[in-house]
This record gives C-alpha cells, sequence and structure tokens, in this order.
C-alpha cells in the first residue's frame, strides 16, 4: 500500500507519510498515538488483529477508509495534501524532496501597485537559479511550473501573493510555509531570528537585512553597479537555500515526539556553493549606516 521515496542522502525509505493515520477523518492524535503504541507504525501492518485499544466502530473506519484510499492514491503531492490539515503538511517533505523548489523574492520595497519584484533566488536542493527585473524576471513562471511543492518563509502572506499580482500567475503547487511550520514549534522572530535559533549563520551577509536589499537595487538601478547587483543576489540565494536545513531541522524536531525518531531523521545538507558573492566593502557599508555611498 503506497509507495516509497528515498531522500538522496538516505539509504532507508523515510514512511513518515505512511505513518499518518490522522489523515483519516475522525482519527486525531490520540488515536494515531495508540495505533503506533500498538505495534501499527505503517498502512501496511493494518490488519487483524487489529490494536485492543481501539473500538469496533474506530477499526471498521480505518479498515475501509485505508481500503479505499489505496484503490485511489494517486501519488500526488496535492493528493495527500487535502486529505491531511495543514499543521501535518511538514510530513510531505522527504517524500517529495526532489520536487520542491525553495524560493524567496526581493521587492522596491512599495506595498499594493506600486510594489516590485526585483529578484527572485529559486533552489531545489540542486540547483541555484536567479531572476532579475528587465532581464529574465519573466523566466520564473516557466522554472516553478516544474514543481509540486513550494518551500517559503512567510511566503503565504507575501511571496506567493506578489508574484501572482506581478507577474500575473497562479502558483498551484502545495505550500509549506516555513513561518507558520516553525512558528508552531515555538520558533518566532522572522527568518533571520529563525535562523539563529536553530543555529544557521549567515556568514559574511550577517546583518544584511529586507531593507539592505531595497538599498542594493536602488544602486544598481542608479549607477548599474554590478557589485551592488551580485551583493542582493548573494542575500536572496541565501534566503533561498537556508530555507531548506530550515524545514529539515523543522522535520526532525517534528519526528522526535513520535516512535520513528531513531529511523525517520534526516541529515542536513552540506550547503551549496552560491553562484554570486556578496562584495565585503557593499555590506561592510550597508551594515555600519544604511547610507549607500560607494
Amino acid at each position: 500500500m503506497g509507495f516509497f521515496v528515498l531522500h538522496p542522502k538516505q539509504s532507508q525509505p523515510i514512511r513518515m507519510l505512511f505513518n499518518t493515520f490522522v489523515h483519516i477523518p475522525g482519527i486525531g492524535e490520540k488515536t494515531e498515538k495508540q495505533i503506533w503504541q500498538s505495534g501499527v507504525l505503517h498502512w501496511d501492518q493494518w490488519h487483524a488483529p487489529f490494536p485492543t485499544t481501539l473500538s469496533a466502530k474506530k477499526i471498521q473506519l480505518i479498515s475501509s477508509y485505508l481500503e479505499r484510499f489505496n484503490a485511489e492514491n494517486d501519488g500526488t503531492a496535492s493528493y495527500f495534501a487535502k486529505l491531511l490539515q495543514p499543521r501535518y503538511h511538514w510530513r510531505l517533505f522527504p517524500h517529495f524532496h526532489n520536487r520542491i523548489a525553495f524560493f524567496d523574492i526581493e521587492t522596491n520595497g512599495l506595498s499594493g501597485v506600486e510594489c516590485e519584484i526585483t529578484t527572485i533566488a529559486l533552489y531545489d536542493g540542486n540547483s541555484i537559479k536567479t531572476y532579475v527585473q528587465g532581464k529574465n524576471l519573466e523566466d520564473f513562471i516557466e522554472a516553478i511550473s516544474h514543481y509540486e511543492v513550494i518551500v517559503t518563509y512567510n511566503g503565504k502572506s507575501f511571496d506567493v501573493p506578489v508574484i501572482e499580482s506581478c507577474l500575473r500567475m497562479r502558483l498551484p503547487q502545495v505550500h509549506l510555509d516555513l513561518r507558520h511550520i516553525l512558528a508552531g514549534l515555538g520558533f518566532k522572530g522572522g527568518l533571520k531570528g529563525c535562523e539563529k535559533q536553530l543555529g544557521i549563520n549567515r556568514m559574511e551577509l550577517d546583518g544584511v537585512d529586507g531593507y539592505s536589499a531595497v538599498l542594493l537595487w536602488q544602486e544598481y538601478q542608479r549607477t548599474g553597479n554590478l557589485k551592488a547587483l551580485e551583493t542582493l543576489l548573494a542575500y536572496n540565494i541565501a534566503d533561498s537555500i537556508n530555507l531548506e536545513p530550515l524545514l529539515i531541522l523543522a522535520y526532525n524536531l517534528h519526528v522526535a515526539s513520535t516512535p520513528f525518531h531513531e529511523t525517520h531523521t534526516i541529515d542536513l545538507p552540506i550547503p551549496p556553493a552560491p553562484p554570486c558573492s556578496p562584495d565585503r566593502n557593499i555590506v561592510e557599508k550597508l551594515i555600519q549606516g544604511r547610507l549607500f555611498h560607494v
């Protein structure tokens, strides 16, 4: 019943999605834990003799649902996402790891109809791509269409609505917003704050923020300074690639409270080499006074 997708850094199937029973209407976390504690850890293990802690009514409910579910399951992320409440969507992660895009946008800092996307950084766990206003921004529309799941930080409130408005497109993918996933684990304070709490260091870009990104774009527009653009892209890329370790850490923290903490924990990946490097002189001036004179 079901199918297995291997994380590229794992030698064994990660089954958290197939260990899940809360997708069944009427089954909550308490019942799911009772099922696990009885020794039933996977859908394929649901057969007689059934857990004695469950009522005959619940046993019948689970049996009939899993039988129908097995017949209807098309293996897509959207299918599973519709069954699970959003607070359980983190369980989708490793199963669709090769079909996930991590992305972040930068804007001109304005709101409403005056808001414009300046750059987008897209990372899929292997390659990094950047999109720049006036160069190739429209190419993002075709690129993102190849992924089933998108991962952002605060993207449900900001990145996605801005993209859909500015690029006149729709993003129908399953959306894992780390702002909500991490908040559910007690981590708040924005993307940079969560990174620091979870031990992710931005190195040369430490201290650069969203306002700095606006200043970098203004400088590039005003003078054509390519170092300013490259520094902006380096910052945007960091926002994007750091989403992967944040999601893995969040996944591991959730798994830690289940019977699968020894088998399902995912190792953190080696960070990819970014294609753009920040200019140290520009970064230093940004951090010191937020006045841009280069």
